[in-house]
């Protein structure tokens, strides 16, 4: 319990029930940090599929339920083009910008 305790941000609170703990209070700048943080995580699914795939583009939309056509209508592109660009190995910056934003992702976890 003593790590657990040492390892919270400073003013934070731990609120145990019967030894156990339960709630961690946190300061509020501490809280929007680490949330800051865990918005450019990537989900263990989107890993998964990349290993399968070897295209990060396509594992990001088959984890979010779209479509090839659902994307590239987001992009105003046809579904032969963003196909290329979902199996290209290196995208360039702005086509890489307009798939962040049409998948809802912050750029970091487009890796």
């Amino acid at each position: 319990m003593n790590v657990l305790t040492n390892a919270l941000p400073k003013g934070s609170t731990l609120i145990e029930k019967d030894g156990v703990p339960e709630y961690v209070v946190v300061p509020y700048h501490e809280f929007v940090r680490i949330f800051e943080k865990a918005e450019a995580l990537i989900p263990n699914d989107v890993v998964g599929r990349f290993i399968e795939t070897q295209s990060m583009v396509r594992a990001w939309r088959e984890h979010l339920g779209l479509t090839q056509e659902e994307v590239a209508a987001r992009l105003g592109i046809s579904q032969p083009a963003y196909s290329k660009l979902e199996s290209s190995a290196r995208l360039r910056g702005s086509s890489r910008k307009r798939i962040v934003a049409a998948l809802g992702i912050q750029p970091e976890q487009l890796v």
